[in-house]
């Protein structure tokens, strides 16, 4: 499956992470091959919360807010990761939301994202240096 007229729009919301933008454009490539999306989306990356997120957040508008204040790039992307899974639980699988904690989206999101973390630092090795800052 793969929609070729899907666009991805950055926001950098955070002064500070402007040295990794290039390891969150990998990345964000990297799960965009493997859980390709049909619609346009606009990721932001924020230097503090916005609402009532955690750590991250997504809405029906395909935009995924994702905090990195005070945050090492390896939480950031997985954060990322996770808001990109319940994108494609709802846009692409027809699902539901489901519950904030257990249910078969969250407990997924989670696994689905830890996954990502593994496979993008197996792929990129060369990366990892900026993984942990």
């Amino acid at each position: 499956m793969i929609f070729i007229d899907m666009k991805v729009k950055i926001v950098f919301k955070d002064d500070k992470k402007k040295t990794t933008h290039k390891l969150y454009l990998e990345f964000i490539k990297f799960i965009q091959k493997n859980y390709p999306l049909k619609y346009d989306l606009t990721i932001e990356l924020l230097g503090e919360r916005e609402g009532v997120m955690t750590t991250g957040s997504r809405n029906t508008n395909h935009t995924l807010k994702v905090l990195t204040s005070g945050r090492m790039n390896r939480d950031i992307l997985r954060t990322l990761a996770h808001e990109w899974i319940h994108e494609y639980q709802m846009t692409i699988l027809g699902r539901e939301r489901g519950p904030d904690i257990g249910g078969i989206n969250e407990d997924e999101a989670n696994a689905y994202s830890a996954r990502l973390i593994k496979l993008f630092e197996k792929e990129f090795p060369n990366d990892e240096k900026y993984m942990y800052e």
